[in-house]
């Protein structure tokens, strides 16, 4: 198969990223740090969780944040909402698209929401009947496609059991996600191959963790594979409470940095990307985990 011509990035970096940072990030900071992102051409921007401030105090803020982006400039915000009181919540902010989060380990759905995989399923199906009547689009993912922290491997069929039910309850598009950073190029083929026979093709994104460095090497295998839209997080930001010693998402800029090589377009500018990265990390007082961020920090002072 081709490789697709273009790519769209969906940024998780304000949501996935900044959901484990133990100092409470300001409003105003997560903010501008998505006004950034927009403004690097970045299209789809997750920008935070309508979940309960007890168990993520980071997104306690999420209706403050959701209603101070700039809405209707081409760039959609889709917010995480675990339940019909949170997807009410982010409706009341404004939320224009939203997403659903299952597993395919038994596992980890019970250390994750508290729930077996079959009913979690039947929890979302009021949230997608109720933001079906309401025109909202609704993003599925799919934890631990390639590997769980409790159960070890996972049936690729389980994964595709999974992400079909999403599908077929009304998600646009199934995320798959390598919670763990345990998937290699093979295993990635594999599953994009095995779930594609029961979701299309053109409906599927990868979300990789780069746990074992693979992330980058699991992306081009499912570009290959033909798949276009691709979940990552700026200066690698981010992890999983659920998933003891799982590293950050792919950071967007190292993705970026592929993607232009390999001639594939994806609208959006480098330099701004560092820039934003550079912004977060100078907040959160860390060093960035993208190696492209950091070699071209180098490379300025050695010139």
């Amino acid at each position: 198969m081709a490789i697709p011509s273009s790519v769209r990035i969906v940024e998780v970096g304000p949501r996935d990223g900044l959901q484990n940072e133990k100092q409470i990030v300001p409003t105003e900071t997560k903010i501008e740090f998505i006004r950034r992102l927009a403004e690097a051409g970045l299209k789809t921007i997750e920008a935070t969780a309508f979940v309960s401030p007890k168990w993520v105090p980071q997104m306690a803020d999420h209706a403050e944040v959701l209603r101070g982006l700039a809405h209707g400039q081409g760039v959609t915000y889709p917010v995480l909402v675990p339940n019909m009181r949170g997807f009410e919540a982010a409706v009341a902010a404004g939320a224009t698209e939203i997403a659903v989060f299952a597993a395919a380990s038994e596992t980890f759905s019970q250390r994750n929401i508290n729930c077996g995989i079959a009913e979690s399923l039947e929890r979302f199906a009021p949230i997608l009947a109720a933001a079906a009547a309401a025109t909202i689009r609704v993003r599925g993912y799919v934890s631990c496609a390639l590997g769980c922290p409790y159960e070890g491997e996972v049936a690729l069929a389980k994964v595709s059991d999974v992400a079909a039910a999403l599908f077929d309850r009304g998600c646009h598009e199934i995320s798959l996600g390598d919670t763990i950073g345990v998937g290699t190029p093979n295993r990635t083929a594999k599953l994009i191959d095995t779930v594609a026979r029961r979701v299309p093709l053109d409906r599927l994104a990868g979300h990789f963790h780069d746990t074992y460095g693979q992330a980058l090497a699991n992306i081009y295998a499912a570009l290959l594979a033909g798949v276009h839209v691709f979940d990552a997080s700026v200066s690698g930001l981010g992890g999983c409470p659920y998933a003891p010693g799982a590293a950050g998402n792919v950071a967007t800029e190292d993705l970026l940095y592929m993607l232009n090589g390999m001639g594939i377009e994806t609208g959006v500018d480098l330099d701004r990307l560092i820039s934003a990265g550079a912004f977060i990390c100078e907040k959160l007082n860390r060093p960035t985990q993208s190696r492209v961020a950091r070699a071209r920090a180098a490379n300025s002072q050695t010139c």
